[in-house]
């Protein structure tokens, strides 16, 4: 090598050395969920998280083979914490609906439940518009079941919460008259010691344009080919091994995979 040569070399060297230095990419996935749905998600008394969706966030992660981080974020905050990139995904049953793909994207979905409604011992099993004209119903904020009261029950007095626990302690209370939950939901609390005297009430409902069809992973539109078809991938092996039903198993009396 020339002297001429090394100079150039060592100058370079120099230069790049007095760059300063580039923060590594995280590759940590930061994954919202609600801590306030069980039995898909809940906080212990010792502050952990727990549930199907909790397990379930954990799975994909490990079939993704991705480090990943679980943010507890309350229900109406995650979709615009998705899209101000504070989370990079929502695990929280979150349904598919056609006015939430207006705003970010979805994996394929992971599971599907109907709806019901839920009341106090007394009340009728007739959930019709017309018989439950002056009822207060109770639903949490910014969720399924709250588009679908607003639009049909026009004549009921329309309650919201932050969360489904604070609808159950209301109906519980007397404060309101009904409440409309997934029905997965709904059972694990009528069946609880904290829902002693709720019950169903009607028949199941099954709308597809205000239930969606089934729940999946919210992405940001930017994502939805990468980590959409990552999620979307992890969620079919899961389901061929019979991993999720075995999570599912765990938690509820039947399986909840979409059909």
């Amino acid at each position: 090598m020339s002297r001429r040569t090394l100079w150039i070399a060592l100058l370079n060297l120099a230069l790049l050395s007095a760059l300063p230095v580039q923060a590594q990419p995280t590759t940590k996935l930061r994954i919202g969920v609600e801590g306030a749905y069980p039995p898909f998600s809940e906080v212990t008394t010792d502050g952990q998280l727990k549930g199907f969706e909790i397990d379930l966030a954990w799975a994909l992660c490990a079939q993704m083979k991705r480090e990943c981080e679980l943010i507890k974020t309350d229900f109406d905050g995650l979709i615009p914490a998705l899209q101000s990139r504070k989370i990079d995904a929502i695990i929280a049953s979150l349904s598919i609906t056609e006015a939430r793909k207006r705003a970010i994207a979805f994996s394929k979905p992971y599971y599907s439940t109907p709806q019901t409604f839920i009341a106090r011992p007394g009340a009728s099993p007739d959930i019709s518009p017309t018989a439950l004209k002056g009822k207060r119903i109770g639903v949490q904020s910014a969720t399924i079941n709250e588009a679908y009261v607003n639009a049909l029950y026009p004549d009921s007095q329309i309650v919201r919460y932050a969360t489904q626990d604070q609808v159950y302690l209301e109906l519980k209370s007397g404060r309101i008259d009904y409440s409309l939950v997934d029905k997965v939901a709904a059972m694990a609390f009528v069946q609880s010691p904290a829902g002693q005297g709720i019950q169903p009430v009607g028949p199941e409902l099954r709308n597809r344009q205000y239930f969606g069809e089934g729940v999946g992973v919210g992405l940001r539109k930017a994502d939805a080919r990468s980590l959409g078809a990552s999620f979307s991938s992890a969620i079919e092996a899961l389901r061929a091994d019979g991993r999720f039903q075995r999570l599912s198993a765990k938690y509820f009396p039947y399986d909840i995979s979409p059909p």
